[in-house]
């Protein structure tokens, strides 16, 4: 695998480094741990987002939820307990994992459930009012109008 240097965009930005971050952590990440667990993003809404992990043969005891910092970290082990079943396939897997998602600024969880071997995590992206695009009024006399308030 190539590996890239970012220093020189260290060097070069100012106020980037989460992108740069990003794009250092996605270029060395493994890409062998990265098929287990499969899972789907979906958009559910305008500002909402669900993601489903494949989680068969784990219980809701088994899983962990947790955002940490700018990161959601959903990670699995399994009990610890003597299996005297005799396999002749195990196709299931039941190793433990630990993936993360890097959530957006404003992204928070709403909601975590496990059905039908799905374990399924509500997001939804608040954005501030003091963030949110606002209409300046032009005034014609030379007074301004800034959210329906006169500045002379």
């Amino acid at each position: 695998m190539r590996h890239f240097d970012f220093s020189p965009l260290y060097r070069a930005t100012v106020g980037f480094d989460q992108i740069a971050d990003l794009i250092d952590r996605v270029s060395s990440a493994d890409s062998s741990n990265t098929t287990y667990p499969p899972y789907n993003i979906e958009k559910t809404d305008d500002d909402a987002y669900r993601i489903s992990i494949a989680v068969a043969g784990f219980s809701e005891n088994d899983l962990t939820v947790e955002v940490k910092e700018s990161a959601l970290v959903v990670s699995a082990r399994k009990s610890e307990t003597k299996d005297v079943k005799s396999y002749l396939h195990r196709g299931i897997a039941t190793r433990s994992f630990e993936r993360k998602f890097d959530l957006a600024d404003h992204v928070r969880v709403t909601a975590a459930s496990h059905v039908d071997g799905m374990l399924n995590i509500d997001l939804k992206r608040e954005v501030p009012e003091a963030l949110k695009p606002r209409r300046i009024e032009i005034a014609s006399s030379g007074s301004a109008m800034i959210d329906g308030t006169s500045i002379n």
